[in-house]
């Protein structure tokens, strides 16, 4: 059996921006609900470290975990303020912030994206900006090394780089040993179905499946959530509770587990901007535990 887990930010972001759900009743309902732990947000008001900036500060959000029994699935880092492509100085800078926050916390897996959206800047090239993405991920892997920290990339329309082909040419040119790709089951819908956002176009007749068995061995870290083929006023995925999208999960799980070789310890529930993310969470948690029991207990 995998660990399950849920993404803090949804309960930050989209409807929740004014009114967001403070950790410790999220941490709560978690329990409740039989959570083995969160995919922690470094999104403010959750775990930004310059909200948590004091050694009394982490202990404290040590001892929320532990209290509520919760382990963290992996920390997603705030690197938004920075255009990756642009200021790729500072966005290292501020990810070794970021990783040195997750050591102390005793995360093992932080997450990054491309960050910055899939529009090329004047007179610069795709396989110029794919370079220099591919630049920043290896100096970040390396950082991330000297902390014991595991990067995972997740791709998606947001973001620059989320054709299947150069997602995959990505990792194979970073090759850094701690080093993988975040399989969004959305995302990859996205990208391998829909060809969303795609600077080149390159849909998959294999869909879903074709995309994940690309990845094989690849893949460090899997969100579970449907998609129903459009993207939400943020221009990325809409993360679509399971039933209310075109994913076929006993097709895809299979795939990940047998064809794609994941290995990893999580399913991580991704419902990031959906806007009744509080009252579907419960069922969420259910049909991850159906697919659980099924195709791993």
């Amino acid at each position: 059996m995998k660990k399950v887990s849920i993404g803090s930010w949804a309960y930050v972001f989209g409807a929740f921006e004014k009114d967001p759900v403070l950790l410790p009743q999220l941490c709560d309902k978690l329990n409740e609900l039989g959570f083995d732990g969160i995919s922690m947000g470094g999104f403010r008001p959750h775990a930004n470290p310059e909200l948590y900036d004091t050694p009394e500060k982490r202990e404290e959000l040590k001892q929320l975990l532990k209290k509520y029994n919760l382990e963290v699935a992996d920390f997603a880092c705030d690197l938004w303020s920075i255009d990756a492509l642009q200021q790729s100085d500072e966005w290292v800078k501020l990810f070794e912030k970021n990783a040195e926050f997750a050591s102390q916390m005793g995360f093992q897996i932080i997450r990054v994206d491309s960050g910055t959206p899939p529009v090329l800047p004047e007179g610069m090239s795709y396989a110029l900006a794919r370079k220099k993405i591919v630049d920043n991920f290896k100096r970040i892997s390396k950082i991330a090394q000297k902390y014991g920290l595991q990067v995972v990339w997740e791709f998606e329309p947001g973001f620059l780089i989320n054709e299947p082909k150069y997602i995959l040419e990505t990792y194979e040119a970073v090759n850094e040993p701690n080093f993988s790709i975040l399989f969004d089951t959305c995302h990859g819908y996205m990208s391998a179905v829909v060809g969303a956002r795609h600077i080149e176009p390159n849909k998959l007749a294999g869909g879903l499946a074709e995309f994940a068995e690309m990845l094989k061995g690849k893949i460090g870290l899997v969100h579970l959530i449907d998609s129903d083929g459009t993207l939400n006023e943020a221009e990325t995925s809409t993360h679509a509770p399971f039933g209310l999208g075109a994913i076929d999960f006993d097709e895809i799980i299979p795939v990940l587990l047998d064809k794609a070789d994941y290995k990893g310890e999580w399913w991580a529930i991704d419902l990031c901007e959906w806007p009744d993310a509080w009252n579907v969470t419960a069922d969420c948690k259910a049909f991850v535990d159906k697919l659980n029991q099924e195709y791993c207990g």
